[in-house]
């Protein structure tokens, strides 16, 4: 029990840590001793900082892309493309956030630079995984051209994103005035 509590508290405080600072801007000397556990502690559960920062990538996951933009944008929207639309709505919310961090899978691939580092190929394939998020949903709006319709829907995402982190309180507005555009324009019946 007390090593599950022990792995638990490094998890959330360097998924605190890491999505507000990045992960080169936090040491695991940091992480031991805002989790209140030795550094052999840390090691135990996670043998690098690499393992630690694919373990919070797996929880960003689970928390931001499952939990909130997938379940939350379904149980908003009643059509499909209401679904795809009421994503803009969560960021919306999330840019006014004091604790707006960004995208964790962007400032990862970001920081790392490119794919063959094994940060580097996780971010990438969190965003793949967002984008198959996606592509179900356009898939149910009946849009043509499903995979061009995603990689631009994905660009809007990622777009607003940085605006928002640019200081443009209206990002998220912006990109859903273009995202209804965007279903007009690949023909969205839902």
């Amino acid at each position: 029990m007390a090593v599950t509590a022990a792995r638990e508290r490094i998890l959330d405080t360097a998924y605190e840590l890491f999505s507000s600072r990045g992960v080169r801007g936090v040491g695991v000397d940091e992480v031991v001793e805002r989790a209140g556990v030795a550094k052999a502690t840390l090691y135990k559960h996670f043998p690098s900082k690499d393992a630690l920062v694919l373990a919070f990538l797996d929880r960003r996951e689970q928390r931001w892309t499952l939990d909130w933009v997938e379940a939350e944008s379904e149980r908003r929207g009643s059509t499909p493309r209401e679904r795809l639309l009421a994503i803009f709505d969560l960021f919306d919310e999330w840019f006014r956030r004091d604790d707006f961090e960004g995208c964790s899978f962007i400032n990862v691939l970001l920081e790392f630079g490119d794919r063959e580092h094994p940060l580097g190929r996780a971010s990438a394939s969190y965003l793949e995984n967002i984008r198959s998020v996606l592509r179900a949903r356009a898939v149910e709006a009946g849009v043509r051209d499903v995979d061009d319709f995603v990689k631009a829907w994905h660009i809007l995402m990622k777009g607003s994103i940085v605006a928002a982190a640019e200081g443009d309180a209206e990002a998220a507005q912006r990109a859903k005035a273009m995202g209804r555009l965007l279903l007009n324009d690949y023909g969205s019946r839902g």
